[in-house]
């Protein structure tokens, strides 16, 4: 086992721990975020009926992939943690879900019309982050769109406890920079970068939005 799958192992057995306390805590957070709302909202225009869309580490209440599946678009959940998957299934019986690793996913090239990971890749060391970014580039159908959310911050490394669960997991923070690199290194069109502070019951960290495009050709 190399590195990175020792620490998706670690990610993995920390979510199984704190899923069911994470769908207790979040699973309405959308309710009290317009924001997030917003740029989910945008982000939905550039799809149809016809497209299929990946969350990836979608956790266990799903609720990124459950706003945009009540918009009417077709959605697949990905977690690496089976409990969260458990969950997601349970809480959303009409939408697919499947577990798996983002870092190397079980789907052709070409495949989707989008993909989302919303605060996925913050349990990944950035010396990874490339392999994943090229991965979903990998995944998705030129002209698709991809949506990175992440916590702004400094500093990486391994932390003890999620959800005050007794449990060790990594966790990454990033600067505009880096986000705007690991898009423009797989050649995707930057269309949107924004950044927000933190709500009030939030962990006090500004968040970074991106959207980028695949090209065409």
């Amino acid at each position: 086992m190399d590195e990175l799958e020792e620490i998706n192992q670690k990610t993995m057995n920390a979510y199984n721990l704190a899923a069911e306390k994470y769908h207790r805590l979040f699973h309405d957070e959308l309710e009290k975020k317009e924001f997030d709302r917003q740029i989910l909202d945008e982000f939905s225009n550039y799809f149809g009926k016809d497209s299929i869309l990946c969350d990836a580490g979608c956790g266990p209440s799903a609720h990124i992939a459950r706003y945009l599946f009540d918009k009417g678009i077709n959605i697949i959940g990905i977690d690496i943690s089976e409990k969260c998957i458990e969950i997601a299934q349970r809480v959303n019986p009409l939408i697919k879900f499947e577990r798996g690793d983002f870092s190397k996913l079980n789907f052709k090239d070409n495949f989707f019309d989008g993909l989302i990971s919303y605060y996925s890749i913050i349990d990944t060391p950035k010396k990874y982050i490339p392999k994943i970014i090229n991965e979903f580039n990998r995944v998705l159908k030129p002209g698709g769109y991809l949506l990175l959310a992440v916590k702004a911050g400094s500093g990486e490394g391994f932390v003890n406890g999620l959800l005050e669960i007794e449990t060790e997991i990594y966790c990454t923070f990033f600067n505009e920079y880096e986000i705007l690199q690991y898009a423009l290194r797989n050649e995707l069109e930057i269309i949107k970068l924004e950044v927000r502070k933190p709500l009030e019951f939030e962990i006090q960290n500004d968040r970074i939005y991106l959207i980028c495009k695949k090209p065409l050709s």
